[in-house]
Order: structure tokens, then C-alpha cells, then sequence
């Protein structure tokens, strides 16, 4: 269990994420200082957690189409308001991002939901380069 004093906002899945139907909310934990990687980390149970970073500095043109169910599920109408993180798999050779199931989070609930923008053409391992 995730100490609650260590004051991380809670985020809940308004939808488990696929595999993990037991694990609703989870914490951001910075791992680096320019706030590029997080340990998208289950409450629960702290030894689930994803590799997670915000797609723009690696992938400046990546803006995918958020369908409207995903809004409904956050129970909210504005984009503006929505973070996107891509999941990553560091590997030995190369360190990829699953573009194709990104993580959405409204900032102003702290709800989320995982998102498969099948037919987008974003791939599940886009190799990750830092743009800037």
C-alpha cells in the first residue's frame, strides 16, 4: 500500500486498465528531475507499476483523436484539460512508447482511462528519441 502522507494525488481508472481489473487507483511518481518519466504506481499494490512519460518531448506531433466515450467515461468535455501518457518499455538496445494505448488523465478529477486508438496508425513501439 502506498503511503497516503507522501501527499501524491490519487488517480483513479474510470476503466481498469486491460489485465489489471483489481487495481483502480494509482499515483504518479517522478523519476527523474525533468519530470519526463514516471512510475504510474497501483495504490494496492506498489510493485504493479508502468514506466509512463507525457508523449510531446519525444513525439512533438503526436495529437491523437479522443473519441467521445473516452470524455464521457471522465465525465468531462474539455480536451484541454485531458494529460496523455504514453506507456514505455525500456529495453537493453532501445526505449519504445506504446503510442497506440496511451493513458488519458483528466487533471481537474484525477480520473483516467487507457486508451486503444485502434485504425489511428500509431504504433505500439515507436522508438523514443527526445525532440528537443
Amino acid at each position: 500500500m502506498i503511503d497516503p502522507s507522501l501527499g501524491l494525488p490519487t488517480i483513479r481508472m474510470a476503466v481498469p486498465m486491460p489485465g489489471f481489473p483489481a487495481h483502480r487507483d494509482f499515483v504518479l511518481v517522478r523519476l527523474n528531475e525533468d519530470g519526463l518519466l514516471y512510475a504510474f504506481t497501483s495504490i494496492q499494490d506498489p510493485d504493479l507499476r508502468f514506466l509512463v512519460a507525457p508523449p510531446e518531448p519525444f513525439f512533438p506531433d503526436y495529437a491523437p483523436e479522443i473519441d467521445d466515450e473516452v470524455f464521457q467515461a471522465l465525465n468531462t468535455k474539455d480536451p484541454d484539460r485531458l494529460l496523455l501518457m504514453a506507456v514505455i518499455t525500456a529495453g537493453a538496445d532501445e526505449t519504445t512508447a506504446n503510442l497506440m494505448a496511451p493513458i488519458v488523465v483528466d487533471r481537474d478529477t484525477m480520473r483516467a482511462v487507457q486508451v486503444v486508438l485502434s485504425g489511428s496508425g500509431y504504433p505500439v513501439r515507436a522508438i523514443m528519441h527526445r525532440a528537443y
